[in-house]
């Protein structure tokens, strides 16, 4: 199953000031969804930001909101997104919900076996996800495909929204987000 624009909607989880330290690769998290959240932004794709108890652990990393300005944030209490009820109605009329963040064997694993349990087609940015270990990401991720998310990277999703090199936006993107050293 491909990801369609017009179905689809990127959720990032928990990426937040106090949490970020904290994980494996807190630079490369930072700049992969960054790099994810610009590039998405660019091809118009409604987004949500949750915020896991902002009182306590801070808002959402603000270099990720200035790259997509017009995303919705939530907060919650609950770790998964679906038990919170926070997730915004546009976003549930969504058959299909992207998904990267933090961490992933916790809020982004809840939030993903309580999207699919909505009857919704997941897709986990497995280069956009961290924890503060491999071993609980790597068991995160492998719990996730097991219970029917599909696995994807930033690259997959940003060309499979395009489709084609037809795409208005396809010459910019690839000028802007497939040259040089990535993150």
């Amino acid at each position: 199953m491909l990801i369609k624009p017009n179905q689809a909607s990127l959720l990032v989880i928990d990426v937040q000031k106090k949490l970020i330290g904290a994980v494996s690769d807190p630079a490369g998290t930072l700049a992969r969804t960054r790099w994810l959240l610009a590039a998405t932004a660019t091809l118009g794709l409604p987004t949500v930001f949750s915020e896991q108890y902002p009182k306590g652990l801070g808002p959402t990393v603000a270099q990720l909101k200035e790259a997509s300005p017009g995303a919705a944030v939530v907060e919650k209490l609950h770790f998964s997104c679906v038990a919170a009820e926070c997730l915004p109605a546009a976003l549930l009329a969504r058959e299909q919900v992207i998904v990267c963040g933090m961490e992933t064997h916790i809020c982004v694993l809840q939030s993903v076996l309580g999207l699919l349990e909505l009857g919704k087609q997941v897709f986990v940015v497995e280069d956009a996800c961290d924890c503060r270990g491999a071993h609980n990401r790597d068991a995160g991720i492998a719990r996730m495909r097991a219970a029917g998310a599909q696995i994807v990277t930033r690259e997959m999703v940003v060309f499979e929204l395009m489709g084609s090199s037809a795409h208005e936006q396809f010459r910019h993107i690839s000028k802007t987000y497939m040259v040089g050293e990535q993150p």
